[in-house]
């Protein structure tokens, strides 16, 4: 959410910052929206004053004994009274109308993010480890992984497209790379473990920015709840509506959770195999921060996610994304992009974004900066994934691969195999 004092304050950098984006100008729009507001906020407040004042000039007309003055200034409330819901209801429209606009704006992105409509413009700041060399071909996930447990057809018969059912070693997989990458984040990084709720109200998806603009992006239940596109909603949202103290700052909080998506938007894309799913795992990190130490927090908080894929020997490429394909509530982000061999490409696998203060202000979440009686500041949120879990099952099967149609368990998740080497088919 953008702080319309400060769109008031310099119409012409919001506009800006928003074309970076490719949007058009609007800061005068809202202005003329708050405009109106605070009129009509004035009206109700004088409104209110004079109602009050005349209440009181009624008594002091009483204890004079005079009725006649009583009466007419009785008459002058009553009208106010009567004109009064009417215009609070004006005023309740013309806040919900500039609220309405505000909400579907995307952040602004940060100076340093380069200019771009789409991903073919994004910038590759750095690339890690050398794609293995096979003496055969390699085979995709989709084409490799069924005999040995990814079960693609179960899961569509079960649940329709884009589910899938794990067996096997497979699923044992699965769940060894989850806790690995628990284990790497809570033990060696920092992060608190937690263990959320994955379905959540409308303000939690709405403080982190997934309403009402995604609506159809997400699942809802009968009893109005959300099932998360990501714990970052219900890791986010814990601090909803708080002032936190200064002491507590940095937080950084973790969990390995289930994640529901419609991917409404996203007819026809990796609609085969194990990438886009509907019902998938991610280990989440979140982080929130004073807003003058949310730069170098994001910085760490990509270094978390790169060690996962480094441990795992993935190899990987790292993207500062443009303007153009940011997500909505960004003002920075890196993608970390793994080298799937049956693809012949890089994928995307993490999504780191710093939010600034956008989700803050949607969420009411403020701290009070040491020293401080008073004052007390936005705090500045950040999420990423640390990793996705089924993408990162998809790079290890595809990086692993043997020509006999097995797969090596990487060597830092064998602990979590009970000595499992090697995936096999079942014969």
């Amino acid at each position: 959410m953008h702080d319309i004092r400060s769109i008031r304050e310099n119409p012409e950098a919001f506009d800006a910052a928003l074309a970076r984006r490719g949007l058009e100008p609007v800061a005068q729009k809202l202005i003329s929206l708050d405009e109106e507001r605070r009129a009509l906020t004035t009206q109700v407040q004088v409104a209110q004053s004079r109602r009050n004042e005349a209440s009181k000039l009624i008594g002091a007309a009483m204890a004079k004994g005079d009725k006649d003055t009583a009466e007419t200034i009785k008459v002058e409330v009553a009208a106010i009274k009567e004109e009064m819901p009417a215009i609070e209801a004006r005023a309740d429209e013309a806040a919900a109308k500039l609220k309405a606009e505000l909400e579907i704006i995307p952040n602004l992105p940060s100076e340093d993010v380069p200019d771009g409509a789409g991903e073919d413009e994004n910038v590759e700041v750095a690339r890690w480890g050398t794609p293995r060399s096979f003496d055969f071909t390699p085979k995709e996930h989709a084409d490799l992984a069924p005999a040995l447990g990814m079960d693609f057809e179960t899961g569509a018969r079960l649940s329709g497209a884009r589910f899938t059912f794990l067996r096997g070693d497979m699923a044992r997989l699965h769940r060894a790379l989850g806790q690995f990458m628990l284990d790497v984040q809570t033990h060696e990084h920092g992060y608190e473990e937690c263990n959320p709720p994955v379905l959540v109200r409308d303000e939690a998806m709405y403080g982190t920015d997934k309403l009402p603009k995604f609506a159809e992006d997400s699942f809802r239940t009968t009893d109005d709840r959300w099932l998360i596109p990501t714990s970052e909603v219900s890791l986010t949202a814990s601090v909803m509506g708080e002032l936190l103290d200064d002491s507590a700052l940095p937080m950084r909080l973790t969990a390995l959770t289930l994640c529901f998506r419609s991917e409404a938007g996203a007819a026809g894309r990796d609609t085969r195999g194990f990438i886009r799913q509907h019902q998938f795992e991610k280990c989440e990190l979140v982080s929130i921060v004073r807003s003058e130490d949310s730069e170098a927090e994001h910085d760490r908080m990509v270094r978390a996610a790169e060690a996962i894929l480094e441990r795992l020997d993935l190899p990987y490429r790292k993207l500062l994304l443009c303007t153009g394909d940011m997500g909505f509530g960004a003002r920075k982000t890196y993608d970390l992009e793994v080298w799937l061999p049956g693809q012949g490409a890089y994928r995307e696998i993490s999504s780191c974004s710093n939010t600034g203060d956008f989700q803050a202000r949607r969420m009411n979440t403020r701290y009070r900066p040491a020293g401080e009686q008073k004052t007390t500041q936005f705090v500045h949120t950040l999420n990423g994934s640390g990793l996705a879990v089924g993408r990162t099952l998809v790079a290890v099967l595809e990086n692993y691969q043997n020509e006999d149609g097995t797969v090596t368990v990487p060597s830092a998740l064998q602990p979590y195999m009970g000595g499992i080497e090697r995936l096999m088919a079942e014969t």
